[in-house]
């Protein structure tokens, strides 16, 4: 007979799943802001679901000469908030996706 305790082994994946349900659920409320160009650039707020809640545009930007900029500046800004989330996502739930918690995983 082998000394594996599988009621063990599914109680452990059940905590770790519970875990990661309430990390996913915390990255989904958090807010994150990318920035380009300042107090005088582009802002992009979004959560934690890649769902933007915020741009804003300051006022300088919006002068019609300064459109190739201010493209420039949308996507410079939604790439910086975005990966934030990521980044945030990885640190927070990286070791599940190593298996963690598992011996010999």
């Amino acid at each position: 007979m082998s000394n594996f305790d599988f009621d063990s082994l599914m109680k452990q994946a059940q905590q770790m799943q519970n875990e990661m349900m309430k990390i996913q659920g915390e990255l989904s409320e958090t807010i994150y802001t990318g920035n380009s160009g300042g107090a005088e650039g582009v802002t992009v707020k979004m959560n934690g679901d890649t769902e933007v809640q915020v741009v804003e545009i300051a006022d300088e930007l919006m002068d019609p000469g300064n459109k190739e900029i201010l493209q420039d500046m949308l996507v410079i800004a939604f790439n910086d908030a975005l990966d934030k989330v990521n980044s945030d996502r990885e640190e927070k739930l990286g070791v599940f996706s190593q298996g963690a918690g598992f011996p010999g995983l």
